[in-house]
């Protein structure tokens, strides 16, 4: 049986060994997160190593350290980083992020977390695991990024909409301050169901969007297609 990867212009991503495949909310944190300063990220949660991979073309001077606790994830975006161009600059860890203990701080840290609740009622795939909190917390997560972030490092999350207020409050208690947010809408009929969030510990005013991602089915909205042309070969 043959492989087929989805290709990007810049790199590909072979996804048949796991379960969580290329999906537009990593597309949409990969090429919306900035880095202001310094050249350090940190990927948690990795799955394929989409994010890791555009980061690492978005930014050419970067050095990716990526996280994946699910061995079949990590032997797959192991792969995917192999054949990268810039394979030199990518590094995967397979361990959880509550376990990662390294003596390095880094100026931009992204997650697409797990979302469900830890009481919703779900069939325990590894699609699901990948996506349940029981795997990592949000309070997890959070307090890792704020210890392992540099002063003025920025933090980039996209997570449902509905659980932006808990979020937020997480990242209060642990000195993170949110600066840019943007509301994701699938069309503009359609209610926000999923949102980017960037922290940093200065205080700054936050800078709110909206992004609709589709006019009709299939057909992308100028914003969007802006937000994402350096990477789909097609749209």
């Amino acid at each position: 049986m043959s492989r087929k990867p989805f290709r990007f212009k810049q790199f590909e991503i072979f996804q048949d060994k796991t379960a969580m495949k290329v999906g537009t909310d990593g597309v949409l944190l990969g090429a919306w997160a900035d880095l202001k300063s310094g050249n350090t990220i940190l990927d948690i949660g990795t799955g394929t190593g989409l994010i890791s991979l555009m980061l690492a073309q978005r930014f050419p001077l970067s050095m990716i350290d990526a996280i994946e606790i699910d061995n079949d994830a990590f032997l797959q975006a192991t792969e995917n980083f192999s054949n990268a161009t810039f394979s030199d600059r990518l590094t995967i860890f397979n361990l959880s992020l509550q376990d990662y203990s390294i003596d390095k701080k880094y100026d931009l840290i992204v997650s697409n977390p797990p979302f469900f609740a830890v009481n919703d009622t779900v069939d325990f795939d590894a699609r699901k695991q990948a996506r349940q909190q029981e795997t990592l917390t949000f309070g997890e997560l959070i307090k890792k990024t704020s210890e392992l972030l540099q002063k003025d490092g920025l933090a980039s999350f996209i997570i449902p909409y509905d659980q932006m207020g808990d979020f937020c409050i997480i990242a209060s208690q642990n000195a993170l301050k949110l600066s840019r947010v943007v509301y994701i809408k699938g069309n503009s009929a359609t209610v926000t169901k999923r949102v980017l969030l960037e922290f940093g510990f200065d205080e700054k005013e936050v800078e709110e969007k909206e992004l609709i991602i589709e006019v009709d089915r299939h057909q992308y909205t100028e914003n969007y297609i802006n937000l994402t042309k350096d990477f789909y070969l097609k749209m």
